[in-house]
């Protein structure tokens, strides 16, 4: 990363004033309250560390941030969050800025899973895609997609946002599967597909209608689901990939087993093959688990082994992962079945939970880099 870090205990403005010319950092430290996340920069990528972050069990709708369940996440792992996930979708038609900034003023950057659908429940009910890829391209969503990116430019805050995620799956609307999957392109190259294909022109042009209205404080992830459903060589990652010019960071949901009908998958099952498969996906990006948890399911395996079993591993097996997400939830199944993925399903699972992110390996607070001024 170019320029310096430094500790930042005085105004912005003097700062700005003062490196008018050039970009540099603004070190949050890890020991007591950091300052807020300003305006006017980006996400760093760490050197030889790793963000650790959360989504915190914010509702159905996974919205409902709160600056409690933040403080109290963090008491209960004992370390502060660089970042802190939570969802918007498209049918709240409006850029979520009071939960921005609750997360940002809480000292973290905030990860965005920006949803083009009604919500969850609706798309459960009623398998209707409401907002399509086609309609999107047709400009159905321009004036949409303009006034979010004000908004979002508006706040001016370091903001990561995964568009349209875990598109390789077939439980969103979006996904490649319902969009022709695997039917080849019939012009250019042989490996091009039609549900690949139409995704990624798709995201081109979100990210392109976002861009033009000046929201320069996003970072865009390309969020993936570890496992690819159906598992054909169409749907592959790398199919789906719009381009370097798209992407700031390349994402992953990478889960131990969550439903009680699932195997007991393994940390080899679940990040390290898929570690690869994604870092080859682009050579020049960071990695973010976007999305990573275990739940508890005695029968099956044990959860604080696994959890510590990710720890030990992941710095020294994966080191492209700059920053992890876990997903702290529980919540009920359609069979009336649990699923309990909260680090403190279980004492032992809080236990190396805490554990592992006391390591210096993970940072706690976020780096962020100074955009440099229009000349």
């Amino acid at each position: 990363m170019k320029g310096k870090s430094i500790e930042m205990y005085f105004p912005l403005a003097i700062l700005l004033a003062s490196f008018a010319t050039m970009a540099c950092h603004l070190k949050m430290t890890n020991e007591g309250p950091g300052p807020l996340v300003q305006k006017g920069c980006t996400l760093a990528v760490p050197a030889n560390q790793a963000y650790t972050g959360a989504y915190i069990d914010f509702g159905p709708n996974e919205d409902d941030v709160t600056i409690e369940a933040i403080e109290n996440f963090e008491a209960l792992v004992g370390r502060h969050q660089a970042i802190v996930a939570s969802s918007s979708n498209w049918g709240k038609n409006s850029f979520p800025r009071s939960n921005m900034e609750i997360i940002a003023n809480y000292g973290a950057v905030p990860l965005l899973y920006w949803l083009p659908w009604e919500s969850r429940a609706d798309w459960d009910a009623n398998r209707i895609d409401r907002y399509s890829l086609r309609d999107i391209l047709a400009g159905k969503y321009d004036a949409y997609l303009s006034q979010w990116g004000d908004q979002a430019r508006d706040f001016g805050r370091p903001l990561l946002v995964a568009w349209g995620l875990e598109m390789n799956g077939d439980w969103f609307p979006w996904s490649g599967i319902f969009y022709g999957g695997g039917t080849p392109v019939t012009s250019g190259s042989a490996d091009r597909f039609a549900g690949p294909e139409l995704y990624k022109q798709a995201y081109r042009y979100v990210v392109g209608k976002v861009r033009a209205r000046g929201a320069k404080n996003i970072q865009w992830v390309f969020h993936l689901n570890s496992g690819t459903v159906p598992g054909e060589a169409w749907n592959n990652y790398k199919s789906y990939y719009p381009g370097a010019d798209y992407v700031d960071w390349l994402g992953l949901s990478a889960y131990g087993q969550q439903y009680p009908y699932q195997k007991f998958w393994s940390v080899d099952d679940v990040f390290i093959s898929s570690y690869r498969e994604i870092a080859a996906v682009d050579r020049d990006k960071p990695v973010i688990l976007a999305e990573w948890g275990v739940g508890n399911f005695p029968e099956s395996g044990s959860m604080s082994a696994w959890i510590a079993e990710f720890f030990r591993r992941i710095p020294g097996e994966c080191p492209r992962i700059r920053a992890a997400v876990y997903w702290h939830e529980l919540w009920q199944n359609h069979d009336g079945s649990w699923s309990n993925l909260r680090v403190n399903a279980t004492g032992d699972a809080l236990e190396e939970y805490r554990r592992g992110v006391a390591s210096g390996y993970w940072r706690d607070r976020p780096l962020c880099e100074l955009s440099k001024p229009e000349l």
